[in-house]
Parts: C-alpha cells; sequence; structure tokens
C-alpha cells in the first residue's frame, strides 16, 4: 500500500475534561477538509483525561499531519495512530428490530449465532446488543434487515493496543503522567 493510498485510520486522543475541546478537535478536521467517519468519547483510566477515539479516511501522510496538528491542540495530552499496530478494534450497536411470536425465534437464534444479546423484550420487537468488530455487526444488521430494524444507534469504533507497550515511545511522543506525576 502506498502512502499516497487513501484508507482508514484509527486514532485515540487523549485530552484533559475541559470544555470546548471535543469541539476544537471536531474544528481542526473541518478546516482540514476530513470527515470524522466515527468519534466515541469516554473516561479513561487517568482521572481527569478523557479518550477519543476517531475513525477517518486520508492517507498516511494526511494522518500524521492531522496527529501533529492535534498534538498542539491545549488541553490534549496524546495521541495515538493505531492503524498500523496490534490493537483490539470493536463497537457497541443496539438494534431495535420488529420481532413477534412468528418470527420471535428466529430472530433469538440470530442473537445467539453471533454471541449478541437481548436487552429489551416487547411484544412486538426486542433490542439487541452486539458488541464486536465491525464486519461481524455488519453481518447481523444485513439479516436482521429482513425482519424490519425499527432503530439503530452504533457507538462508532474504539481501539486499544494489544499488550504492554510504552507511552513515551509510540503516538506522538506526548505522554500522559500518571496519577504520580511519572511517565
Amino acid at each position: 500500500m502506498s502512502e499516497q493510498e487513501l484508507k482508514r485510520h484509527t486514532i485515540n486522543a487523549w485530552m484533559e475534561d475541559k470544555p470546548g475541546v471535543l469541539n476544537r478537535v471536531a474544528g481542526l478536521f473541518r478546516r482540514r477538509n476530513f470527515n470524522i467517519e466515527s468519534l466515541a468519547v469516554g473516561h479513561s483510566e487517568t482521572p481527569g483525561i478523557s479518550r477519543m477515539t476517531f475513525v477517518a479516511y486520508g492517507t498516511d501522510r494526511d494522518m500524521r499531519q492531522v496527529s501533529t496538528q492535534l498534538d498542539k491542540l491545549i488541553n490534549v495530552t496524546r495521541i495515538e495512530d493505531v492503524t498500523h499496530l496490534p490493537a483490539v478494534k470493536r463497537e457497541l450497536a443496539l438494534i431495535k428490530v420488529k420481532a413477534d411470536t412468528h418470527t420471535r425465534a428466529e430472530v433469538m437464534q440470530l442473537v445467539d449465532i453471533y454471541r449478541a444479546s437481548i436487552v429489551d423484550v416487547d411484544m412486538e420487537s426486542l433490542i439487541i446488543q452486539i458488541v464486536g468488530k465491525e464486519d461481524q455487526i455488519d453481518s447481523l444488521i444485513r439479516l436482521l434487515e429482513g425482519f424490519g430494524i425499527l432503530e439503530m444507534v452504533r457507538t462508532g469504533r474504539i481501539a486499544m493496543v494489544r499488550g504492554q507497550h510504552d507511552r513515551e515511545t509510540r503516538g506522538t511522543q506526548t505522554a500522559v503522567p500518571n496519577q504520580n506525576g511519572h511517565h
């Protein structure tokens, strides 16, 4: 794959829990004319620091530039492009599907096959929760479309690099100090 090829990149960013940080990150993408395909933000292992995982299409060079610019933003403490690293990548989806007395057993069988779970039951519908790789979720959704999907929400990709790793030698070299102030 050449460096000029557009491909899907997964980037993690750690940032202080402060108002306006997410807006500044999104603005950086907007100014560079990149679309964020998915974005997930939540608390990290460090109090006061949130972890953002975003997926965007671009060349390796484009994403290095974006990472460098992200790293310069106030309140961003660390950036890590996990696109080419061994990482666990998952997504969560909640899918409300039509399921009456005639179709409920068939839907439940699909849920079992995909190792998903039913988190809500109604007389005319089920809410299914699935956590997995995006292609696995896409596959289940295609099968459930035949029953009628009433509602759906997906988190977007989250990612974590496998095994032990040294924070100071990966990403953009910006390490997050632990609670004792050490890297």
